[in-house]
């Protein structure tokens, strides 16, 4: 049932997407559609200067999506579909009455203008843009009604209220659906916006907490977890490793080979002390690891770990390289200092390098 749902929510999205890139597109399509209609209305209604105003208004619209093939015209086509917006519902507001709903275009246009000049427009000039286009549309529909209270339609169409209710009706639905349509749009728009933000802030969150090279964790992260662990009281153990011979894999192979090495070992330590502890790079091919399990088994991690490297093959371009790791382990125990135990994983790692390498010394 879960899946059904996300399914269902996963085709939603697709399809508000698809609104949210194509919304003029959309819009065009949808007024020219509406027009056409208003233009056998007022074919049926004899509505002469109408007809006219309509044949003028479809083409518009046929150009509008002309003019959206080409990069760089979609303001131009809102203006276009604004002021055609304006000019048909006063028309029709003049020539055949107030009651037929047609001004409630108009005050559709006051979000949209907001909407569509917030998204076309940059800096100070869209809330002036948007704010005038507002003005303007509020006193076309205020000069409108003032018209009409002074002077009659001229069209005086006696026709069945029934008919009255279906034209009324048709407007308030046909502006409620463009209302909604835009503002689902603009809801999508913000939670699309904070998405990105979000993702755009993991990944400046990851940047600052792991190395660019390995993947591992930093110095600064690994602080971070001391520091939580020494106020958890909790035992842990600290592992330093040290890749043996580094400078000559450098020096023989390349740095390319050198960075292909660390990053492989890293995976592994990742891949060891996944469920239970942190990999970081220290600094250079030096590797701290912090186990949340006790001294037995985090030794025997660690012999795992050496065992792996120590076997594994590297392939650097068209040479095969084998390295090898010395790892020193310290438990730590409450009361003691981070640096103290790091101190003696550092001492114990010194003392594997003296006796032999690729060891684990604890």
């Amino acid at each position: 049932m879960e899946e059904k749902t996300t399914a269902q929510e996963s085709r939603i999205l697709r399809f508000l997407l698809f609104l949210s890139d194509y919304k003029i597109h959309f819009m065009i399509c949808c007024i020219g559609i509406v027009h056409v209609l208003f233009l056998l209305l007022f074919l049926f209604l004899h509505v002469t200067p109408m007809v006219i105003f309509n044949v003028f208004s479809v083409s518009t619209y046929i150009s509008c999506g002309i003019m959206l093939r080409k990069p760089g015209r979609l303001f131009r086509v809102f203006l276009a579909t604004y002021f055609e917006i304006l000019l048909h519902s006063l028309a029709a507001a003049v020539c055949i009455g107030w009651q037929f709903g047609f001004t409630m275009y108009i005050l559709a246009l006051i979000p949209f203008c907001y909407y569509m000049c917030n998204t076309l427009l940059k800096g100070k000039k869209r809330y002036i843009a948007a704010t005038s286009l507002a003005f303007i549309a509020f006193m076309a529909f205020a000069g409108c009604r003032m018209i009409i209270l002074f002077r009659p339609p001229l069209y005086d169409l006696a026709l069945a209220p029934v008919y009255l209710f279906l034209i009324y009706m048709f407007n308030a639905v046909s502006t409620c659906i463009f209302m909604i349509v835009f503002s689902l749009i603009f809801l999508l728009e913000i939670h699309i916006s904070a998405n990105r933000l979000r993702a755009q802030n993991k990944l400046l969150e990851r940047l600052a907490n792991t190395d660019p090279l390995t993947g591992l964790y930093n110095r600064r992260s690994m602080q971070v977890f001391l520091d939580h662990a020494i106020e958890s009281g909790i035992d842990f153990c600290l592992a330093m490793c040290d890749i043996d011979d580094f400078k000559k894999v450098n020096d023989t192979y390349g740095h390319d080979a050198g960075d292909i090495v660390l990053k492989e070992i890293a995976g592994i330590m990742k891949q060891h002390m996944d469920s239970h502890g942190y990999v970081c790079r220290w600094g250079g091919e030096e590797l701290l690891i912090l186990s949340s399990v006790n001294p037995e088994q985090t030794r025997s991690t660690m012999e795992r770990i050496r065992r792996s490297i120590a076997n594994h093959i590297f392939v650097c371009g068209e040479s095969l390289v084998r390295c090898s790791v010395t790892i020193g382990v310290s438990s730590h125990r409450s009361g003691n200092s981070v640096e103290d135990t790091i101190g003696t994983a550092d001492y114990n790692l010194y003392h594997g390098k003296r006796n032999g390498k690729n060891r684990v010394v604890a």
